[in-house]
């Protein structure tokens, strides 16, 4: 696993791919954390990070499918996913390494944006007023969300050998899976009904719950069976694709 990690860090590094994906997060995230006006946090009058971490889950809805969508499509087009089959990997060290590798970018990614907690601290009139729990809530949140998105976007790299249509596919189920069911639960005929329910299928509601500070076991159960869920689906669509290629041949 330890190599194909290596390989996969060095191959987004090595080209304009990572540095670019990196870039364009921090540049939205800067624009709209203090440039925009509707989303400002100069304009909103309070000395708090709400706003990025609002908005941050939308930043890496974007981000982490364009930095997996060529996890396996790449492979799938070049045919090398054969001479990957040929080493004295199983199936898990491949799916792991990639999946970590992509995770290390996002983190590498949402390093820089502490530097938003010690700007903010400094802005407010009080000090020491920033809410400290909440923020490192939030940051934990982002990372159990970023750990989802990853393992969604990967599986959905698993299934095309096209990196567009990777990215496209992954997009919509982050969104689904973030947004999606929240959305179904505002439906008036879902009221007072299975709403709530729905709402707990999303993410959102996870994220919202640590967010508030509050690590509880359920919300970290949530993420991480996500992520086993998704892991698991991408060896099985890897399997077929590697049983249908060797029945073709």
């Amino acid at each position: 696993m330890r190599s194909v990690f290596i390989k996969e860090i060095n191959s987004f590094f090595s080209s304009i791919v990572g540095y670019v994906a990196v870039l364009v997060f921090l540049v939205a995230c800067g624009l709209f954390l203090w440039v925009i006006p509707d989303s400002s946090i100069l304009d909103y009058g309070y000395a708090n990070l709400d706003r990025f971490f609002e908005l941050a889950p939308w930043f890496l809805m974007l981000l982490i499918p364009a930095v997996t969508m060529r996890s396996f499509a790449d492979e799938f087009r070049s045919g090398t996913i054969e001479w990957l089959s040929t080493k004295p990997l199983s199936d898990m060290d491949i799916i792991l390494g990639k999946y970590f590798a992509s995770l290390a970018l996002v983190v590498f990614a949402l390093i820089p944006t502490l530097v938003y907690v010690y700007t903010v601290d400094n802005l407010s009139l009080i000090e020491n007023n920033l809410d400290t729990g909440s923020i490192i809530g939030s940051y934990i949140g982002l990372l159990f969300l970023a750990g989802g998105f990853t393992a969604i976007g990967v599986f959905c790299s698993s299934i095309t050998n096209n990196q567009i249509v990777g990215f496209l596919i992954g997009l919509f189920a982050c969104y689904l899976l973030y947004n999606g069911f929240e959305s179904l639960s505002k439906i008036p005929s879902f009221a007072e009904g299975i709403d709530y329910y729905l709402s707990m299928i999303g993410m959102s509601f996870h994220y919202g719950s640590i967010s508030r500070g509050l690590i509880d076991s359920r919300d970290v159960i949530y993420f991480l069976s996500v992520i086993v869920l998704f892991v698991s689906l991408t060896r099985l669509s890897l399997n077929r694709r590697t049983w249908d290629t060797a029945t073709q041949d």
